[in-house]
């Protein structure tokens, strides 16, 4: 794997790099040693996988609360998807700050996402998979989110919203 920074502090893009032969490839896409040598939070406690059939769906942007704050990497396996992170650490010289990545299956790459971010993506295929690898199991009292439209962060899209859930619609204007 090779880890490229973002503008993000924390925010890195991941990329496979595949041990190719007549049968396809091989590609290592988690490693807990060079996860710790990076820097990053190694610990692994839950997988979970999105699946959206229509392009033009959104999905977010979430996050958990502290003290179940989660670090996550997230790649998209079918189709492709616009991926935003917020950063939500008050402290941080980014804080309010986004960032958008396209991820896809054809480039495999991964975006890893520390813990006080908020993340969430718009699909730009139909029929659209994202894996998540998350380093805190999943506490429904410490779930939360942010609006994809919501004027504090000003996320640009590149395509139209088409499909959205109500809950992640309507989360109010974010006032930190």
């Amino acid at each position: 794997m090779t880890f490229a920074k973002t503008s993000l502090p924390g925010v890195v893009e991941i990329h496979l790099q595949p041990h190719l032969d007549e049968r396809g490839f091989l590609a290592r896409s988690w490693c807990q040693q060079e996860f710790e040598s990076e820097g990053l939070n190694p610990r692994l406690v839950q997988c979970n996988i999105s699946y959206s059939v229509r392009k033009g769906t959104l999905r977010g942007l979430h996050y958990q609360r502290e003290p179940f704050g989660e670090a996550k990497v997230v790649r998209c396996t079918a189709g492709a998807a616009y991926d935003v992170v917020i950063d939500l650490r008050e402290q941080s010289p980014t804080y309010r700050q986004w960032l958008g990545v396209v991820l896809n299956a054809r480039d495999r790459n991964m975006l890893y996402i520390p813990e006080g971010f908020a993340q969430g993506f718009l699909t730009l295929e139909d029929h659209t998979e994202l894996f998540y690898q998350m380093s805190e199991f999943y506490h429904p009292d410490a779930a939360c989110g942010v609006r994809w439209d919501d004027p504090a962060f000003q996320i640009l899209w590149p395509e139209k919203v088409e499909v959205i859930s109500e809950r992640d619609r309507t989360y109010p204007d974010f006032l930190r």
